[in-house]
């Protein structure tokens, strides 16, 4: 039996992840939960149960950031703002190198918001946004 991650989303709020049974076992979503495990924030405080945390994303574009956000149970504001029942995410993007003559979008988001729903919805954002080199 394989063992598959969903997110559920309804209309008016996103629900954490769910397993389903399938056949085999969750190995590669265990795997990408362990890699991700040490990619350490940007920055991350915590204080009064708000958590701040900023995380930089190489590979995606900002629209692409946004869209993921959404899925989670988020509403776009404006070009840059995405906010959900109980936290708020700042989107930038540029250009870095990688390389010499290759250029990558890096996109950098701020979440901040209450840290038991925002832990949650960081995790699932990173599973989504997860690039492997190779």
């Amino acid at each position: 039996m394989r063992t598959t991650y969903t997110a559920i989303v309804s209309a008016d709020r996103y629900r954490p992840m769910e397993r389903l049974e399938h056949e085999g076992g969750g190995a590669a979503f265990d795997a990408r939960r362990a890699t991700l495990a040490g990619l350490p924030p940007v920055e991350r405080t915590v204080a009064d149960g708000t958590l701040h945390e900023t995380r930089r994303f190489r590979g995606l574009s900002r629209e692409q950031a946004i869209g993921y956000l959404t899925h989670l149970g988020g509403t776009r504001r404006d070009a840059h703002t995405v906010t959900g029942d109980g936290w708020e995410a700042t989107l930038t993007a540029r250009k870095v190198p990688v390389g010499p003559s290759y250029r990558l979008t890096e996109v950098t988001i701020s979440w901040v918001g209450d840290r038991a729903v925002l832990e949650d919805v960081i995790l699932h954002f990173r599973l989504k946004a997860f690039r492997a080199p190779g």
